[in-house]
């Protein structure tokens, strides 16, 4: 008699990256009122068990049912807010991270779970939302990928610097559920 399978549902930790300053917006993003809890709300509810903030150019309060992460090297750019909401990921045994940004507002919870649902059954455990065919957030990537992330970010460059080097990424049209624009100017 063998082992009976597991029906567990994969753990799947949200990584919200709020590092930034946000020169460009005149504030770190982070501090624009409400968006905060828009985007842990929308990795909450759209199915992630966890949810991290990484945080860097300020300081804030975590929301409820989030926790936050101080990345000192912030200036270094996305790649190190990646580095350091995987590396908790990692501590939580997540199976899948989902990458979202504080800059996109109108990103629910709807099209979090359509992305993290299609990564979960995908093969290849990778999922990209996109919005009229243009590339967004978030996007989904299983553990076993995460090295891969880590070998080839830099800089500004986040998980699409790893995305673009494989065919299998699901692409995830979200464009019925929201406009998945960065907004970067008030």
């Amino acid at each position: 008699m063998g082992l009976p399978e597991s029906t567990a549902a994969p753990h799947a930790v949200g990584i919200l990256l709020a590092a930034g300053a946000g020169r460009r917006y005149g504030k770190p993003k982070v501090l624009v009122d409400g968006w905060l809890d828009i985007a842990v709300d929308a990795l909450r509810a759209g199915g992630c068990a966890d949810v991290v903030v990484v945080l860097g150019a300020a300081r804030v309060a975590a929301p409820p049912g989030a926790t936050t992460v101080m990345e000192p090297r912030w200036r270094d750019g996305l790649s190190a807010s990646v580095r350091a909401g995987l590396r908790q990921a990692d501590r939580l045994r997540a199976d899948y991270a989902a990458l979202h940004v504080i800059d996109t507002p109108d990103v629910g919870p709807a099209v979090v779970a359509r992305v993290l649902d299609r990564a979960i059954a995908s093969p290849s455990g990778l999922a990209r939302a996109s919005f009229g065919g243009r590339p967004g957030h978030p996007v989904v990537v299983a553990r076993r990928h995460w090295s891969g992330v880590l070998d080839r970010i830099a800089g500004d460059q986040g998980a699409g610097a790893y995305l673009r080097t494989r065919n299998d990424v699901e692409i995830v049209d979200c464009a019925d559920l929201a406009g998945g624009r960065d907004i970067d100017e008030p």
